[in-house]
Formats: C-alpha cells, sequence, structure tokens
C-alpha cells in the first residue's frame, strides 16, 4: 500500500509531463489528480490504523542504492505514526489542490506542465516523510526545492515570477549547505545514516566533542545546529524567511500546497523526526525555541500591514511555522506535530478561500479596492470564515475549532516547561496579532461599502476587457501606482462608496468550492477530534518521536491565566479590529500618520531584504562585475583567445606590408635573411 502512495504521484507527474498536450488538458488533469485522489483514500487507513492501536511501524524494502565500505543506503520506505499524519497531511491537502485547480486555472495554456508539477512536488514530500536514511531524506528534500521553483517561477514570462523563483531556489541552497554538513557530520560521528540506528546511538554522545571550524565543540550540539540550518531555510524561519513572502507569485493552489501542509512542514517534521537527537543537546533546543518564538512574533507583526490578501496570509504561515518550532524547542514535539496538522487544513483553506476571492475579484488581491463581498460570495465568505475561527483559536471550556486545541497547547506546554516561558509570552502577543491581522482581512474584504472602482482589474472587467491570460493578469499582487495613491496611508479611508458599475463579484464554480468545504470540516473539527491522540496518548506515537510524558502531563496544571491567556488576547485583537474597521474606518490611517516611523519599518518587513541586498546581493554583482570585466573579458580574453587573434592579425598585416610585388623587395629581404645567417654562423664559433 505505502508503495502506490508513493508511487502514483511519481507516475501521474510523468504521464502529464511527458504526454502534456499530446493527451490534452483534461486527460492529464484527470490522471494525476485521480492519482492523489487514489493516494489520499490509501493513506487515511494507515493513519486511522495507528491512532486505533491496531497498526505497527514497519519498513518496506523497495531496493538497495548505495553500498560503499560501511555505508548501506537502501531505498526503503519508515511507515510509523510521524510518517502516518504527514501522508494524510500531503495527500489530502495536495488532492484538494489538485481539484481545486481544474477551476482556478481553467484558463492556463499549459495546464498539464502545471499539474505535472503539482504532483512531482508530492512526490517529493512524500519521499522525504517516508525516508528511512538520511539520503533518502535529502533525496525528497531537493526535490520538494526544485519542484517549488517550478512551480512558484511557472509563470516563467512573468520577471517577477523569475525572481521570485530564484530567490526560493538561493535562499533554500544557503539552508541545505547546513543541512548537508549535518549529514556528513552525522555518519562520520556514527558511521551510518540509517536514522533508527542514528537515534538509538545518540544518547551515548552526550558529553562527547568534535572539532568543528578549529574549535573543540559538543557534538551533538553541532550537528543538530546544522541541522536545523536546513529546517530554517525550508521552513522560512527568522534570518531564511524572505523567500516565502515573494513565493506568492505563484499561482493560488501553490501557495496553498507549500504553504499549507508540504514544503514548509518539513523542517519541522525532520526536527521532530530526529527529535532524540536534539533531547541530546539542550543548547541546541534552546536555539530551536528562540528562533521560533522570534519567527512567531516578527512575522506576525508584518501580517498586521500587508494590503495583498495572500500576503498576509503568507506572513501568517511564516508566524504559525514559529509556534511549531518552539513547541519543539521545549520537548513538546507532540503538540508541534498537532499544530501542523491543524494549520494543514485551515491554512489551505485559507489560501484556497483567498483564491476564490481573487477569482471573484478578477485577480485583484489588494485588500484596500475589496469589500462588501460576503453577499457576492457567501460560500467563500463562510468557509473563510471558519478558517479564521480556526486560526484565531476560537473556543471555550475544552470545545473549539482546530487551532483553539492545538496553538493553545503550545503556550501551555511552553509555560509548563519552564525553559519556554519566554516563548509563552512572546507567543501570547502575536497570538494578539494573529486575531487582528486575521479579522482585518476579514472587515477589508467581506464588510463595509464596495471599493472596487479604485481597482484596475475591475475596471477591465467592468468594460469587458477580461484578460484571460493568466501568466500577465493572475496574482499581478498590486494595482498601478495612481490607483493605489489614495490610499497610501492605510487599507481604506477614503475609497469609493459606489463600487464598480457593470461589475458583480461572482462565486466560484463547484469544483473550487468542494475543496473549500472538505478543508472547513477540518478547521472546524480535526483540533476537537484528535487533540487526545496526539497530546496524551504516548501509545499513539509509538517511539516515532521523543515523547516527554511528564511535560504533557504538566501542560493540564498551568495557572487559569496561562490557560485563558491565548482566548483572552484573540478576543483582544478581535474588538481591536472591529474598533478599528467597523466602527471607526478612519483610525487606521490616523494610527499611521502617528506612528510613521513604525508603519514604514514594518511595511519594508524590517528591511531584511534591503540589508541582504546591502550585504550579499550587490556585493556579488560587483564581484561578478569584477570577474566578468576585469578577469574574463580584461585578462583570459585579452592575453588568451583574442590577444592571440590580435597577434596573428598584427603579423599578417606586418607580412602584406612585406608582399610587394617588387623584385628589389623581395631581393632586399633576402639579403637581411643571408647578413643574420652569417652573422649567426660567425658568432657561434
Amino acid at each position: 500500500m505505502i508503495q502506490a502512495i508513493v508511487s502514483l504521484p511519481l507516475i501521474a507527474a510523468i504521464v502529464a509531463g511527458l504526454g502534456n498536450r499530446a493527451i490534452g488538458n483534461v486527460a492529464a488533469k484527470s490522471v494525476t489528480t485521480g492519482a492523489l485522489l487514489i493516494a489520499c483514500l490509501l493513506s487515511w487507513p494507515i493513519f486511522l490504523g495507528f491512532l486505533s492501536g491496531n497498526r505497527a511501524a514497519e519498513v518496506v524494502h523497495v531496493l538497495d542504492f548505495i553500498k560503499s565500505g560501511g555505508m548501506d543506503a537502501a531505498w526503503a520506505l519508515r511507515v510509523d505514526t510521524l510518517t502516518a499524519i504527514m501522508l494524510v497531511v500531503i495527500t489530502t491537502v495536495s488532492a484538494l489542490v489538485h481539484l481545486y485547480s481544474w477551476g482556478y486555472m481553467a484558463e492556463d495554456p499549459d495546464q498539464p506542465r502545471f499539474f505535472a508539477y503539482l504532483s512531482l512536488f508530492t512526490f517529493a514530500m512524500l519521499m522525504l516523510v517516508t525516508a528511512d536514511n538520511l539520503i533518502q531524506m535529502f533525496f525528497g528534500w531537493e526535490g520538494v526545492g526544485l519542484a517549488s521553483y517550478l512551480l512558484i517561477g511557472f509563470w516563467y514570462k512573468k520577471p517577477s515570477a523569475q525572481a521570485a523563483a530564484i530567490k526560493a531556489f538561493v535562499v533554500n541552497r544557503v539552508g541545505d549547505l547546513g543541512f548537508m554538513l549535518g549529514i556528513f557530520g552525522t555518519y562520520l560521528v556514527f558511521n551510518t545514516i540509517s536514522i533508527p540506528a542514528i537515534l538509538e546511538a545518540a544518547p551515548s554522545m552526550a558529553g562527547s566533542t568534535i572539532g568543528f571550524l578549529g574549535y573543540r565543540l559538543d557534538t551533538m550540539t553541532v550537528l543538530c545546529l546544522l541541522l536545523f540550518v536546513g529546517a530554517m531555510g525550508k521552513s522560512a524561519q527568522l534570518g531564511l524567511h524572505t523567500w516565502l513572502p515573494d513565493a506568492m507569485e505563484g499561482p493560488t493552489p501553490v501557495s496553498a500546497l507549500i504553504h499549507a501542509a508540504t514544503m514548509v512542514t518539513a523542517g519541522v517534521f525532520m526536527v521532530c523526526r530526529l527529535s532524540p537527537m536534539f533531547e541530546v543537546s539542550p543548547t541546541a533546543l534552546t536555539v530551536v525555541t528562540g528562533v521560533g518564538a522570534a519567527t512567531c512574533i516578527f512575522a506576525a507583526t508584518i501580517g498586521t500591514v500587508q494590503t495583498d490578501i495572500k500576503r498576509v496570509i503568507a506572513y501568517s504561515t511564516c508566524s504559525q511555522l514559529g509556534y511549531m518550532f518552539f513547541a519543539a524547542g521545549v520537548g513538546a514535539y507532540g503538540a508541534a506535530m498537532f499544530h501542523l496538522f491543524t494549520h494543514a487544513f485551515f491554512k489551505a483553506l485559507l489560501f484556497l478561500g483567498a483564491g476564490s476571492v481573487i477569482h471573484a475579484m478578477h485577480h485583484e488581491q489588494d485588500m484596500r479596492f475589496y469589500g462588501g463581498l460576503r453577499r457576492h460570495i457567501p460560500i467563500t465568505f463562510w468557509t473563510m470564515m471558519a478558517g479564521t475561527l480556526a486560526i484565531t483559536g476560537v473556543g471555550f471550556a475544552g470545545v473549539g475549532f482546530a487551532g483553539y486545541h492545538s496553538k493553545d497547547a503550545i503556550l501551555e506546554v511552553a509555560w509548563a516547561s519552564g525553559s519556554g516561558q519566554g516563548a509563552f509570552w512572546v507567543g501570547t502577543f502575536a497570538a494578539l496579532l494573529t486575531s487582528f491581522y486575521s479579522w482585518r482581512l476579514m472587515f477589508l474584504t467581506f464588510w463595509g461599502k464596495p471599493r472596487w472602482s479604485g481597482s484596475e482589474h475591475i475596471q477591465h472587467a467592468a468594460h469587458g476587457d477580461h484578460h484571460h491570460d493568466a501568466p500577465a493578469d493572475e496574482d499581478a499582487g498590486h494595482a498601478p501606482a495612481h490607483a493605489h495613491a489614495a490610499h497610501a496611508h492605510d487599507d481604506h479611508g477614503h475609497a469609493h462608496d459606489d463600487g464598480t458599475a457593470g461589475y458583480h463579484p461572482h462565486e466560484s464554480p463547484l469544483v473550487m468550492l468542494a475543496p473549500l468545504l472538505v478543508l472547513t470540516l477540518g478547521a472546524v473539527g480535526a483540533g476537537f477530534a484528535f487533540h487526545h491522540a496526539f497530546l496524551e496518548e504516548a501509545g499513539f506515537w509509538k517511539g516515532a518521536i521523543f515523547y516527554n510524558q511528564h511535560l504533557m502531563h504538566a501542560m493540564h496544571e498551568v495557572p487559569a491565566l496561562v490557560k485563558y491567556a491565548a482566548t483572552i488576547v484573540m478576543a483582544l485583537g478581535l474588538l481591536t479590529a472591529i474598533y478599528a474597521y467597523l466602527l471607526r474606518p478612519t483610525f487606521p490611517a490616523k494610527f499611521v500618520e502617528q506612528f510613521r516611523v513604525l508603519h514604514r519599518f514594518l511595511m519594508h518587513k524590517w528591511y531584511f531584504d534591503e540589508l541582504y541586498d546591502l550585504l550579499f546581493v550587490k556585493p556579488a554583482f560587483a564581484f561578478g562585475r569584477l570577474f566578468w570585466k576585469a578577469g574574463d573579458e580584461g585578462t583570459i580574453d585579452r592575453f588568451g583567445p583574442n590577444g592571440s587573434a590580435v597577434l596573428v592579425a598584427m603579423g599578417s598585416r606586418v607580412a602584406g606590408r612585406v608582399q610587394s610585388g617588387y623584385v628589389y623587395s623581395y631581393a632586399f629581404v633576402m639579403l637581411i635573411g643571408l647578413t643574420a645567417a652569417v652573422t649567426w654562423a660567425i658568432a657561434g664559433r
């Protein structure tokens, strides 16, 4: 069964990719979507089997891969509780994204290529989560990097899409360098790449040291931090996060697939898979906690000022990943995986819901040109409402939406751990900001008067100019500067009240709404249905992660204020958003006017891009120009092939002058030559 789950997306990708237009759009979509639906249907029984306790972990040998000296890297598929969770997350979200794309990409001329990339991405992610050794994991790790590059840059004729794809690829290569060094070091220390063997031997390495960069350092700290650098790249943690918002240049289904359930969760999965290694190094766990908490608050602050609907959700993803990492950092790997599980449903729902809004608004993504949409696209509204209730953690007395059970559990366990109480306060403030920017998105999009007349996209649609060429128009991100000038201070303020005459937003087709309805079920019920197994049953994990029974019990004994802190700040964020965007619509503009420096700081995303451009990009281009102009052209070409050609040309010109055609010239040359020969002969004696 596991072989079929992993291989079906690969087969579908090959058929759709190689068949392309020869088999047609419908056939390519049918093959890829059908393969993912079958994989999804096969994955859920595996997960439910572990949930009920009727299934045990197993390793399915596929083939021998590398045998060199003491290294034996067989191609094998590990199926345990951790794998089963990732299987249902990946295949469910991917299958729904495939189905959703039938409607969203209906007018794109390159549909077979798009669906082939989606399936290839899914195959690579499945290879990553079923890996039984580090080389196989690295294969999947790099596979999702390649596939994400192809998907982000799918509309390769758009310069912004090209730049975003290259940025994602380069930033992830930085993280992958650390991951590779971690794998090399792990093999050097343990003399094996087998994950079970490494995890079994890890405790014995406590207190040992290893030489690194000229110093003797704690072995497990070095290895875990190198591996964590790879996780920071894939999961867009602070410092290596800059690729994530730019990845919005890809089609919206790509955003849902990459940001909800697959690529960005690879780092969290890897840390949880190798949790016995991390438990040996308190220093590494402290770093993981600190980076996760910093990312959590950093991304949340930026999300409060974004005007692009997809970028708000993208920064929300970055922030939620921070929660997962600081949960892992305090030793609550079950809580980290639980939030990963619930987050997949409500974040995929929010991204696909945003795609439905963009579809209704003729590819306009700026929320300042929305307003009053709940009457026009009611199904999209109610499904996004469910996603918002889930991400903000609405619930009480043990019953609530998905985020209420998973995010609140992370905050409680962070407090209970003692070492993570700083992360608790950071996470609580981030929860306040999460509530604010999530409800801000809902109010700007679905409440208030229509503000569509400021959008050039809507103006084109109202006049019948629909621009169906998706690469040039789809997900453009921003309306023209002149249209935005009136809204420069914030999200609304001076909006038009009459909407746009002749244009009416339309609900998405059923093929797009059906995935939203399915994901709504997960956003509403996944937390309540599975919180007991993830958080309170060590038997559910069956050794797949390091499970701290004492810590998970202590989370239930935290003070009442800690337990209700997330609910309190959620309500404060909601009330603030209601005041700012419903009761006093002029308040945001006044706030921005008062705190212009802070607003500019957040709008520039803490100036990370500008800093990296100054420190890395411009010097790299300067070195490139130096080697190009002075090195290649000025030295190699000048004294190499170009220099040789110049010498030959000069010699030819000199020889041409000698060949005058007059007999006395030739006699003169012969005389000079004879004289030189005689002189040489006499001097030689």
